[in-house]
């Protein structure tokens, strides 16, 4: 199958060339669209809105969407003490995308997430998105750390495929 062979090669030799120039022509259009995820993942928790909440993520199911945090070892000794049996390999019983916005619409008080240093990378298709973050009950600041997302474009935009953070509180060594 010399022809086959041909348009091989013509494709290995295309694809390299073609595929960075359409990223680097999309990029600033999809770094938007993904600060704009961002910014809706935050505003939603500060208004309590579930239905954009749950539009920003792949799925609506919690088995779906990657949802882990890590604690850092002071605090995680804590939890370990309140729920000794439920705490395996760092993972808390519940801790899910929908926990979240559940929480602060059943809260009285306001509630937000802050965002500092956001880097995106994005080849159009996948991306990831790594930030500091401050979490704010009432407007104090409860808890802090590092967080990262990844996220998948599809046909209804970006959506947020796993999220992944860690946990660091007043017990921290350092702040």
């Amino acid at each position: 199958m010399p022809n086959a062979r041909a348009r091989f090669a013509a494709l290995a030799l295309f694809l390299p060339v073609c595929l960075p120039a359409y990223a680097a022509q999309n990029a600033p259009t999809d770094v938007r669209a993904i600060k704009q995820v961002v910014e809706s993942f935050r505003t939603s928790l500060i208004n309590k809105d579930k239905p954009t909440y749950m539009s920003l993520f792949f799925s609506d199911k919690p088995e779906d969407i990657g949802w882990q945090f890590v604690s850092e070892d002071v605090r995680l000794q804590d939890i370990r003490k309140a729920k000794p049996d439920a705490i395996k390999a760092r993972q808390i019983p519940a801790n899910n995308f929908i926990a979240l916005i559940d929480g602060a619409i059943a809260s009285s008080r306001p509630k937000e997430e802050k965002f500092s240093n956001a880097k995106i990378e994005t080849d159009g298709d996948v991306a990831s998105v790594s930030f500091d973050y401050s979490f704010h009950d009432d407007g104090v600041k409860t808890n802090w750390g590092k967080e990262m997302w990844q996220l998948i474009r599809t046909e209804q935009g970006w959506k947020i495929f796993s999220v992944v953070y860690s946990i660091r509180d007043s017990r921290s060594p350092a702040d």
